[in-house]
């Protein structure tokens, strides 16, 4: 009797289940096409657009003195002492690591570019973000995905994360 019971209990549970799953909402987004629509963004992009074209420009700029030091060395060296063409060797590797180094400053993962993205893009992601929640609650959506892929799970209501669950699993509840 108790195991027609607990089979009992394990088919009801299954099917709860199911039911759950079966009243989970989704939604999808196309993240790209949302942002292309702003002009705000645009905007934005255009800015960051042309201010990495200058940035770019002044890197190009110091990488052509490096190489006309270089061309100039090449022509000079056989009339160069063995300390004048230190010198200049010098000259031309801290010229190149400055170009190096401005490429950094302005394009590495915390440079200039990265910066800046973050004061103008950031704003109008947190504002969709916003909108996405407040459309999420209101539909009574329990995820919602990006389509472009970009940014995978936009939104999922917290009722859906189970990592506390997991954790306690695992024997390590907080």
């Amino acid at each position: 009797m108790r195991r027609i019971v607990l089979i009992l209990m394990v088919i009801a549970g299954t099917f709860f289940s199911i039911g759950d799953v079966a009243a989970q909402r989704y939604a999808f987004v196309d993240m790209e096409y949302i942002m292309s629509n702003i002009p705000a963004y645009e905007a934005a992009q255009e800015q960051l657009d042309q201010q990495s074209q200058r940035w770019e420009q002044d890197i190009q700029d110091v990488y052509a003195e490096v190489e006309q030091l270089y061309k100039k060395y090449q022509k000079e060296s056989v009339f160069l002492s063995a300390e004048m063409k230190v010198q200049r060797e010098n000259e031309i590797i801290d010229l190149e690591n400055a170009a190096k180094q401005l490429q950094r400053q302005y394009f590495g993962p915390e440079g200039e570019l990265m910066k800046k993205q973050q004061t103008l893009i950031q704003p109008i992601q947190e504002k969709v973000s916003v909108a996405i929640r407040e459309i999420a609650d209101r539909e009574d959506y329990d995820a919602i995905f990006d389509m472009a892929g970009n940014m995978g799970v936009v939104y999922v209501k917290p009722r859906q994360n189970i990592s506390d669950d997991v954790l306690k699993q695992l024997g390590l509840s907080n």
